[in-house]
C-alpha cells in the first residue's frame, strides 16, 4: 500500500482512488494503522471528512474477512448526505462501486460502506461493523458510542475513528482526554491547529480571527475546548460554576427538600433531573434519560433509586388526556404512587431566562449528572447559515429534552408545595457555599 495514495494491488493491475493525503491527514491514517481507537481533533477546513472517507475505503480494501462492512456517522442523516456522500462516490468510483442513493451505501469488490445519521440510532442497532467513523462526535448523543457502536465492533474486532472540532468541555473533550491517557493502550490522539498545519494561509486566519472574535476563532481554528460552545445558552455560566467548585462530588443531605423535574417524550426521549433544595441552593444529584419506554419504566427506575417518594415537577401537557386510555399521564403517574406538581406554562425564552437566574445557585454531583451537564453545555441557538447569525430560538437536537426538563425545574420549583412550605430560599447553617463545607468536600 502506497502511503501517498489509496490503491488496491492485484496480480494484474493497481487501482487508484485519486486520493492524495496532506501531511496532517497522513498522521491520522498512520495512527489508525497502529491503534484500534483514534481521536482526531481538527481545525475547520482541515479536510477531515475527506480523510475519514478515505480511511474507510483504505481499511475496506485491506480487510480479508467475509462481507466486510464499514460505517460513516454524522450528527444527522441530512448532514451525512450533504458532506460525505459525494466524496464516498468520487473515491470509490475507480473501484467499480455501485451506489445506492436511497440507502446512502456503496458496494465495491465485495465490500460495503454506508452513511448514517446519529439522530436515528435505531438504524444502527444490530449491525456488525469492521470500522466506523464518528464525524463531529460532540454533536451526537454520548451513549451512541457505548450502547450502539462499541458493541457493533466487538465480534469482528472493528476499529473506530472519532473526528471533529471542539465544542466546549463536553463528551468529545472527555473522549479526547481518555485517548490522551497513556494507560489506554488501544487509543491514540492527534490534534491539528490551523496555526501549525499551514492548510489555511496566515492572511485568511488573521481575517477570520478579526471577524469571528477570539472565543469562536480559538474553538474553530485553534482547537480550544476552553471556549464555551458558540450560541450556547448556558455554556459560560457552567464554565463559571466549574471554576467556583459547584461541579464536584456532593453527598445527599437528609435535611433537604427532594424533587425531580421531567420532560416527557413518547417516541423520543424522556429526561429526569433529580435534585435537592435547601437555603437558596439547588443541588442536582442525578440525571436519567431514555427513549421509547412506558411510564412504568420510569416509575420503576425511581423506585429502584429511592426517588419515588420525592416531589415530581412535570410540564403542563402532562394533564392532557390520551385518546387510547381516556386518562392523562398525570393520572397514570399518580396511580403509580408519584406526587405530581405541574409546572406553570411559560414561553421558552422566559424559561431559559429562569434557568440562567437559577444556575448561579446550583451545584451538580459531577459523576451522576455528567450526561445532563453535557446536554446543558450543548443546548444552543439555531444558526442561520444564509444570514451567518444565530436566531433567538433553540436548536432541537439530542440535548433538547434534558434542557427542557431543566427549564421545567426552574419555572416549577416554587410551584412545588413542599418546597414552598420549606422556605428553602432562607439561610441555613450547612449550605454548600459555606467555607467549612467547601473545605470538607472539595
Amino acid at each position: 500500500m502506497n502511503e501517498d495514495t489509496t490503491v488496491l494491488e492485484t496480480d494484474t493491475e493497481v487501482l487508484e482512488t485519486g486520493y492524495t493525503p496532506r501531511t496532517a491527514q497522513k498522521t491520522i491514517h498512520s495512527n489508525c494503522r497502529q491503534t484500534r481507537f483514534n481521536v482526531a481533533v481538527c481545525h475547520r477546513r482541515f479536510g477531515k471528512t475527506v480523510a475519514a472517507i478515505n480511511q474507510l475505503i483504505h481499511s475496506a480494501l485491506q480487510n480479508t474477512k467475509k462481507n466486510p462492512q464499514f460505517h460513516y456517522i454524522a450528527p444527522n442523516y441530512t448532514q451525512a448526505k450533504r458532506v460525505a456522500w459525494e466524496y464516498l462516490k468520487e473515491y470509490t468510483r475507480p473501484l467499480g462501486s455501485i451506489a445506492n442513493v436511497a440507502e446512502l451505501r456503496v458496494n465495491f469488490l465485495g465490500r460495503q460502506i454506508s452513511l448514517h445519521g446519529a439522530d436515528n440510532p435505531d438504524s444502527l442497532r444490530g449491525i456488525y461493523s469492521d470500522g466506523c467513523v464518528l464525524d463531529e462526535f460532540g454533536n451526537m448523543r454520548p451513549e451512541l458510542w457505548s450502547q450502539v457502536i462499541r458493541p457493533a465492533l466487538a465480534d469482528r474486532k472493528g476499529w473506530a475513528l472519532f473526528i471533529g472540532t471542539p465544542m466546549g468541555d463536553n463528551h468529545f473533550k472527555q473522549l479526547r482526554d481518555y485517548a490522551d491517557d497513556e494507560e489506554n493502550k488501544q487509543w491514540s490522539l492527534c490534534e491539528f491547529k490551523a496555526s501549525e498545519t499551514g492548510i489555511v494561509d496566515d492572511e485568511e486566519l488573521r481575517d477570520a480571527k478579526r471577524e469571528m472574535g477570539d472565543n469562536r476563532y480559538n474553538q474553530e481554528f485553534e482547537v480550544s475546548f476552553d471556549a464555551p460552545i458558540v450560541g450556547s445558552y448556558y455554556g459560560e455560566i457552567l464554565n463559571d460554576l466549574k471554576e467556583q467548585g459547584h461541579i464536584r462530588d456532593i453527598p445527599t443531605d437528609s435535611r433537604t427538600i427532594k424533587f425531580t423535574a421531567w420532560d416527557l417524550g413518547m417516541s423520543d426521549s424522556t429526561s429526569i433531573w433529580v435534585g435537592e433544595a435547601i437555603a437558596g441552593e439547588v443541588r442536582l444529584m442525578d440525571y436519567y434519560e431514555n427513549a421509547g419506554q412506558s411510564l412504568e419504566h420510569y416509575i420503576t427506575w425511581l423506585q429502584e433509586k429511592g426517588y419515588d417518594k420525592y416531589e415530581h415537577i412535570l410540564p403542563h401537557d402532562v394533564e392532557v388526556r390520551e385518546l387510547g386510555t381516556g386518562k392523562s399521564r398525570k393520572e397514570m403517574l399518580e396511580e403509580g404512587g408519584l406526587d405530581i406538581t405541574v409546572a406553570p406554562k411559560l414561553g421558552v425564552e422566559d424559561g431559559i431566562q429562569a434557568v440562567r437566574q437559577l444556575l448561579k445557585n446550583c451545584y451538580f454531583n459531577e459523576k451522576s449528572t455528567n450526561v445532563g451537564l453535557n446536554c446543558l453545555r450543548n443546548y444552543r441557538r439555531v444558526f442561520n447559515e444564509k444570514l451567518n447569525t444565530y436566531q433567538e430560538k433553540p436548536l432541537h437536537d439530542w440535548s433538547s429534552h434534558c434542557a427542557d426538563a431543566f427549564r421545567y425545574l426552574a419555572v416549577g420549583l416554587n410551584t412545588n408545595n413542599s418546597i414552598k412550605r420549606s422556605d428553602w430560599n432562607q439561610p441555613y447553617d450547612t449550605t454548600l457555599n459555606k467555607e467549612s463545607y467547601k473545605q470538607q468536600y472539595i
